[in-house]
Order: structure tokens, then sequence, then C-alpha cells
């Protein structure tokens, strides 16, 4: 049977879940994850995985499984707030994979207490949220899995470019190390400027 054929007879549900969420900087990225069968051993959320595990994982995943994911900037973060921007990213980020799968998932299940339906136009898939889904349904934990690996690698890049804030250490997220920097030199282009941390400061 082709990889098509198989997507078409089977019943589809995918897994979404978000990271980034808290940080003063950087995008929010969501994931969504079709899993295989077998579906790769270990998966559970990423926030209790080792850095090391999460690298295999994120790579047995993309190798075998259908993902795709949703990334919504800093300043659509700022223009929508973080909860709007986060349902933006899952809505991006399912679309994506539909058009991977050439076809609609049949379920989606998103971790947590809320989901896109009724809160973005786009959004046309039937989802059911569920609260620490990330550590119980597999399909949500390689969402997560996908979803913090792209984001932290977004991060280490853009580190790169501004040095002093630690991103490759704390992913944006507002560490000591990371307010010092900000008070220090300022807000770059890719810190979020509606969160009070920044915006407190006053320096732009």
């Amino acid at each position: 049977m082709h990889q098509t054929d198989a997507i078409a007879n089977a019943r589809l549900i995918a897994g979404v879940d978000e990271a980034g969420r808290g940080p003063l900087a950087g995008p929010v990225v969501a994931a969504a994850v079709v899993l295989c069968k077998p579906r790769p051993a270990g998966l559970d959320d990423s926030k209790k995985l080792k850095a090391s595990d999460r690298a295999i994982l994120e790579e047995r995943i993309k190798r075998r499984c259908h993902w795709a994911v949703g990334v919504v900037s800093p300043e659509e973060i700022d223009r929508l707030n973080i909860f709007g921007a986060t349902m933006l990213a899952m809505t991006l980020a399912v679309e994506a994979l539909c058009a991977k799968l050439g076809a609609d998932p049949h379920e989606v299940l998103v971790d947590g207490n809320l989901t896109p339906h009724g809160r973005r136009e786009e959004w046309r898939w039937p989802a059911r949220p569920i609260v620490g889904g990330d550590a119980t349904q597999p399909c949500i934990s390689a969402a997560s899995i996908i979803a913090k690996e792209h984001r932290d690698r977004i991060m280490r890049a853009h580190a790169l470019d501004h040095p002093h804030y630690g991103w490759e250490r704390n992913a944006g997220y507002g560490t000591p190390e990371h307010l010092a920097a900000l008070r220090a030199h300022g807000p770059t282009p890719l810190h979020r400027r509606s969160f009070a941390p920044v915006a407190q400061l006053e320096l732009f």
C-alpha cells in the first residue's frame, strides 16, 4: 500500500503543542504531529526530557512521522497578545501539516484547556483540549518535542547576532542574565515589547 493510500484509509489524529509563551524575546512556535506506527519509543513532555534525548526523538519523529510547525513573530505577539499569537501558531502548524498530508486530520488534540476552535476563523478541524496532554498523549508529546527543539534552534541562531542576552542558554526567558543584559543594552527587535519586563524598562 502506498503511503498516500495509507493516509487516506487511516483515522488521522494530530497532536498540537507550543513552545515559547513565556519568554521575553523570540517567536512562539507550535508543532502538529501525526504519529507513525510503531511510534518512536520514549515520547514524553519535552520539559521532562534531557536535551540529548529530545534531540534523538526529534530526529526520529521528523524521519518517520508527519509533522509541521507554525511560527509567529514577536511583532505579531505584540499585535495579537501572546494567547492570540499561540492560537495563530497552532493554526499555522495544522494547516502546514494538512498540506504535507494532502488530507485533514479527523481530530486535533491540543495541549492545555483551550483550542483555536472559535478563536481563529481559519481553524476548521474538530479539536479537543487536554490539560497535561504533553505527558499523557504521545502525539502531543511528539509535538512538544518538535516545537521546543525548533524554537531553541531559532534562539541559538539569533544569539549569534545578539550575544549579550544569553539566548543560547535561556531561549529568551527572563533569567537574571537576560534581564541584566536588557538593562545594560536595551531591547532588540526580537524582544516582545508588550511584555512587562521589557515595557517597564522604558528603553525604547
